[in-house]
């Protein structure tokens, strides 16, 4: 990548970083679309690995508040919905995974804006673990599933155990694609030279948990992931 590109993909995790540290989601949604666009060949593994330091930081710093049995089930649904994804990830051509990208974005979006909130009981979790470990390993945009589950519910709650659900998927899901040849060096070197940005957004969440109230900062997100996904589309178009 450019210089300029490599400023841009800075700002953007930095953004992603501050988004899903106040929200518990919204770090694939925001980067998956940006970087597709700038380096398709990094997906999904990048913002795969880009979850796990995210989950990492959140679960240090909102442990308490962990719903472990809530996590406990949901990553029961998880590891076959990654195996799933894994498949998608060696199957599918570049051109075809990018376009999944985009469209599973504008779907977790739409869904969230219908607001629908299934109750947090153990098949719903289960399910939603599943979609999320799909979506997750084929496209690094699994929060939606399990975010939808778990609205409604506390805040610090909320980010915690999808923090310790996102951490422990994520992990599960590298491993995989690294099984199947996915994770390369540039997807590691990448992610070194982003670690700052990363780190300098998480730590702007907690000041924007005090500041700014979750409702906003969700709408911000998604508000990224529709402009970065129509992004991502008008390229696979026009070129």
């Amino acid at each position: 990548m450019a210089p300029a590109e490599y400023a841009i993909l800075a700002v953007t995790l930095f953004a992603a970083a501050g988004l899903q540290g106040s929200i518990g989601f919204g770090a694939g949604l925001v980067a998956a679309p940006v970087v597709g666009m700038l380096q398709p060949t990094l997906l999904p593994a990048f913002v795969i690995c880009l979850g796990a330091v995210i989950g990492l930081l959140s679960v240090v710093r909102e442990r308490a508040a962990i719903d472990i049995r809530g996590a406990g089930w949901a990553m029961a649904g998880r590891i076959p919905g990654s195996l799933m994804g894994t498949w998608l990830v060696v199957m599918l051509p570049l051109e075809m995974l990018t376009w999944a990208v985009a469209l599973s974005v504008l779907a977790a979006v739409a869904a969230s804006f219908i607001g629908w909130k299934p109750v947090a009981h153990r098949r719903s979790l289960l399910a939603a673990g599943a979609l999320s470990g799909i979506m997750g390993t084929a496209t690094a945009t699994g929060g939606a599933p399990m975010a939808i589950v778990l609205q409604g519910q506390e805040p610090a709650r909320v980010r915690g155990t999808l923090s310790a659900f996102f951490l422990a998927g994520s992990v599960i899901s590298v491993l995989m694609l690294a099984i199947a040849g996915q994770v390369r060096a540039e997807v590691l070197i990448t992610l070194a030279a982003m670690c700052p940005a990363v780190i300098l957004g998480f730590l702007l969440s907690g000041w924007l948990n005090r500041s700014i109230d979750a409702a906003r900062q969700r709408k911000l997100a998604l508000g990224f992931s529709i402009f970065g996904s129509v992004l991502l589309i008008a390229r696979l178009l026009l070129f």
